[in-house]
Parts: structure tokens; C-alpha cells; sequence
């Protein structure tokens, strides 16, 4: 059964966004999935204990477990991630990485489900790293699947880039070490 996308968004949705929820959503395996009603867009996420733990409005996702007969399913806001309410100046990052952050929310909140509900290996305490591994995977699958000719060409130099970082996130360690 496919989710389904509801859009309570209040203003006009950028472009593109049902189609890319859509293959975020294709991308992912279907047994990850199982059980999810709906993928709800929202303005806001208004749930007073999310907004309590998230200190503010600009938690971008929700995940609600089933509660009695009704399913899980996902909220998304979208002012968060277009900073809809800021300054121009402040709007034109999000607005250029707007696909691939409602890509990571999407990603993160299918993973919430998967790790909670279907993957009982998983303890309480270890699913936000295990969230944050399968949603780094899920995001080079799917950045790769949408840019293939940009993955085809940096894909021999992918090592290279990896162990530059690594020693340069070493190097920022020790230097962090070392002021104090």
C-alpha cells in the first residue's frame, strides 16, 4: 500500500515537492514502510510535547507511533525547512538545499519507524545513531540515483575525498584539544 501525502501546508508549496517526496519515498525498501497511513505536510508541527523537546518551531519532522487502531504516520513542516518567515538573505540556502533536507527528514522519520517498530534489535538508547547511520546511507543512495552523472564521475575520487576529511576532522580534534 502506498503512503499517502497529504498537504495541509497554508502557503504555496515549492517546486516540486510531491514529486520529490515521492522518489525519496520509492527509494526506500518497501518493507521499511509497512504500516505507515500517511505522510502529512504541515506549516508547523504543533504537538505541545515536540515542540516542548525540540524548543521551538522548527522541529522539520514528526514521527507517531500507532496509537490504539490508528497507524503511524509521518508529519513534516515546511517553514522549517524554508525559512519561509526570514529575511531574503536568509532564505536563499535553504531554498538551494530544500530537496535534499526534505529528503533527510523523510529518510530520518522512515527510519524512526523502521528502528522502533520493525527492527527489535534495537535498543531505546542506541536508535539516534542508528537513525543518523541508515539516514547518511539512504541520502549517498539517493543523491547518487538523482545526480548519475555527477556519481560517475567523483566516484574514483570518492576515497580520496573521505581520507582527506578524516584526517582534516582529526587535525580540527587535536587543535580543538589543545584551546582547551
Amino acid at each position: 500500500m502506498a503512503v499517502k501525502i497529504e498537504n495541509q501546508y497554508t502557503g504555496k508549496l515549492p517546486r516540486n515537492t510531491l514529486a520529490n517526496i515521492e522518489s525519496a519515498l520509492a527509494s526506500v525498501p518497501r518493507e521499511y514502510l509497512r504500516g505507515i497511513e500517511r505522510l502529512r505536510l504541515v506549516s508547523v508541527i504543533t504537538e505541545p510535547r515536540a515542540r516542548m523537546a525540540a524548543k521551538g518551531p522548527d522541529l522539520p519532522g514528526l514521527y507517531h507511533p500507532r496509537q490504539g487502531n490508528q497507524g503511524p504516520w509521518f508529519e513534516v513542516a515546511l517553514t522549517p525547512l524554508t525559512s519561509a518567515n526570514k529575511p531574503f538573505h536568509k532564505r536563499i540556502i535553504p531554498r538551494l538545499s530544500f530537496k535534499g533536507n526534505l529528503s533527510a527528514v523523510i529518510f530520518s522519520l522512515v527510519a524512526q519507524h523502521y528502528h522502533l517498530t520493525l527492527r527489535h534489535s534495537v535498543k531505546r538508547g542506541s536508535v539516534e545513531p542508528a537513525v543518523r547511520a541508515y539516514v547518511e546511507k539512504q541520502l549517498k543512495a539517493w543523491n547518487e540515483d538523482q545526480h548519475k552523472i555527477r556519481a560517475k564521475l567523483f566516484k574514483p575520487l570518492q576515497p580520496t575525498l573521505e581520507r582527506w576529511s578524516k584526517s582534516l576532522a582529526k587535525r580540527a580534534a587535536q587543535e580543538k584539544k589543545k584551546k582547551g
